[in-house]
């Protein structure tokens, strides 16, 4: 990847419903614009992220979606009304941070839960999206949903015997169940279940017997909002109707794209990368052999680098 660049613009965006979104831009002031959009949902951004980019060609905008990383209210706090944090409401923010930085049109890039954002932002506002690149892409579909936290669990039983057993018993849809744990007034049954929760997730983001999760996975308050997010937000099935992101990829025709997906993601299962590719015909899907869910496996960094490289001098069409 690039080497790390420091930001030269940042900011907190008053976006509406109590809620300041955190964005900074790295890069070429006068380069390409292109949005970074997180996973998780509530990971927050990295400083890694801007590393996929040339920085001589680009100008890189990052920003933490409402509720994680540097934007409040943060949702580790108990009080914070999640009602106001939805994907219509993300989708929102990014044309508010986008004429906020007086961007006309830019490059869409996201990973794993951003990519659903990214893919939904882009079907609504096409004509501000010059490209897309998408890696370990998710689509939001309730049949994603179930299988990351019921089905997975006949490749890792003993990971998800310990999810399972921290829904409470008897509980048969484990996100609902730790949706309400998470918002229990207990802050000991909220730090219980978000740990539980991210257990969980660090087990299936990789396939390599050495991949230990990054430091920030030890923060209880990172815990809490990440756990809090994607209970809150999968429990509510993103606010999308089933399957309506790939019903709606006609809405992308046009525009070309990226998709850098591992064979061996169990997180998100590779033919849901192939089926958006088939409907897209502007879209190349490039499978990297050997590599799971996680950029940090061997090849995805590499491959996700070349996707924005190839679009890093091209001049869209007006």
């Amino acid at each position: 990847m690039y080497p790390e660049v420091e930001p030269h613009e940042r900011g907190m965006l008053d976006v509406g419903d109590g809620n300041l979104v955190y964005w900074e831009v790295c890069g070429n002031p006068e380069g390409k614009p292109v949005v970074c959009l997180h996973g998780g949902p509530g990971t927050g951004c990295s400083p890694g992220m801007a590393r996929r980019f040339d920085p001589r060609a680009y100008r890189i905008v990052l920003l933490d979606q409402r509720g994680c990383g540097r934007s409040r209210p943060h949702a580790s706090e108990y009080g914070t009304d999640l009602s106001v944090n939805t994907t219509a409401h993300l989708v929102g923010d990014l044309e508010l941070v986008r004429e906020h930085l007086g961007v006309r049109r830019w490059m869409v890039f996201g990973g794993s839960w951003g990519a659903t954002l990214g893919l939904r932002y882009a079907q609504l506002f096409p004509e501000r999206v010059t490209e897309v690149v998408l890696v370990s892409v998710t689509t939001g579909r309730h049949a994603e949903l179930d299988w990351l936290y019921h089905g997975l669990g006949m490749f890792f039983p003993e990971q998800w015997s310990r999810f399972r057993a921290g829904a409470g018993e008897g509980a048969t849809d484990l996100v609902a169940a730790y949706d309400v744990l998470l918002n229990d007034p207990d802050p000991v049954v909220r730090e219980r279940a978000a740990r539980d929760w991210t257990d969980w997730e660090s087990s299936i983001v990789s396939l390599r017997p050495d991949h230990r999760p990054g430091p920030r996975w030890a923060d209880p308050a990172w815990r809490m909002a990440f756990a809090r997010l994607c209970a809150h937000y999968f429990r509510n099935r993103v606010w999308l109707e089933d399957g309506q992101v790939l019903r709606d990829v006609d809405r992308l025709r046009g525009i070309p794209a990226v998709l850098v997906h591992g064979r061996w993601d169990m997180q998100g299962p590779v033919g849901t990368a192939w089926e958006l590719a088939r409907r897209w015909p502007e879209a190349e899907l490039v499978v990297v052999e050997g590599a799971s869910h996680a950029v940090s496996d061997p090849g995805m960094a590499e491959a996700v680098v070349a996707a924005t490289d190839r679009f890093a001098w091209r001049t869209p069409p007006a």
